[in-house]
Parts: structure tokens; sequence; C-alpha cells
């Protein structure tokens, strides 16, 4: 068996309207200041950061997180309005959500535990929010970024039914691998 180490991380992704509008605002992002970083991925709320793992122990990876997800609820999530990380984050910032606290959390715990991954300062440091631009960003043009998206806000409201996790695929994060959590009102 090759040991070959794979990128991924979990995260909630929202589908439909929040997902379109948050790709819209990246979109413009793109065409207004050239920033592009954060269309790497799908908008998507992080539980738990990239992290290696060896690809030929994926099957292990999934049927852990699967076994996980199956004893988690659904619950409410909203996102509202524009925040920031100093000057190299910019975020569509999401409500308080105890629910949301205790699945991260939860989650932590059982990535440790069962798959052995390490704990990160963010993991502990948990701030839920949706990324629009980082990485690319340039510091003198930051206040214009912000501006501008302040000016645009952004707000939406979804049931979390679902966790994804992700994989770094030619230098872009899909969606792998969908759990259900049981009881969600989804297709």
């Amino acid at each position: 068996m090759s040991k070959t180490l794979q990128k991924y991380f979990i995260a909630i992704v929202p589908e439909g309207e929040i997902q379109e509008n948050a790709t819209a605002v990246k979109l413009q992002l793109k065409e207004k200041f050239n920033l592009k970083y954060a269309l790497k991925s799908p908008a998507h709320v992080t539980l738990k950061m990239p992290f290696l793992w060896n690809e030929a122990k994926e099957n292990l990876l999934i049927s852990r997180l699967e076994a996980f997800f199956l004893e988690q609820s659904p619950f409410g999530l909203t996102f509202k309005g524009i925040g920031k990380f100093g000057k190299r984050v910019i975020y569509i910032k999401v409500k308080d959500q105890p629910e949301l606290v205790k699945l991260q959390s939860n989650l932590t715990m059982m990535c440790k535990t069962d798959l052995k991954l390490k704990v990160e300062l963010s993991d502990f440091a948990f701030h839920p929010h949706m990324t629009l631009a980082f990485k690319d960003i340039k510091k003198p043009l930051f206040l214009d970024y912000f501006d501008f998206l302040k000016s645009k806000g952004f707000s939406g409201a979804m049931e979390v039914g679902q966790a994804v996790l992700l994989k770094k695929e030619d230098r872009q994060w899909v969606a792998y691998k969908t759990f259900r959590l049981p009881g969600a009102d989804i297709e």
C-alpha cells in the first residue's frame, strides 16, 4: 500500500441561493480587483482546517466521518454582514450558533481521538465565517476591498443538514464526499 498524502478539510457547504450569492460576490471581487484565490473552493464554513491524510486510507477517513455525522442533528445557520481578520481576510459573518460551536468542538475531539489528527490552534479558536478574500489581498488596497463588500452586504439563512469532506485536486478544492445529518430536510 503506497503512502500518498492528500489534503482534505471538512466544512459546511451551503447550496442553492447562499452558494450562488457568495460565489457571485467572489466573482465581483475577481472582476473589480483581480482577487481570485477564494474561488479555488466553494463558499463554505470550515469545521476542520486542511489536513494531510494517506489517500490509501481514505475509506477509513470516510467511514469514521460517516459514523460521526450520523450522531449529529440538523440546525439553523444565519449569515449576516461582512467582517475581517486584520488586513488579511474578508468574510461573511455567521451569527452565533451554539449548535455549530458544539458540532465543531465534537468534530475536533473525534479527529484527535479516532483519526489521530493534530489539534490546531484554529480548532480551539473557532470563529465561524465564510471567506470571500484572502491570500491574494494587497494590504494597501484592503480598505477598498472591504468598503466594496460592506456596501454590498450579505444575508441568508439555511438549515445545516449535511457536512462535506473536501479534497484538493489540481489546485482546487472539490466536494469529495457529503455526509447527511439524520433528520435533515434535504433532498
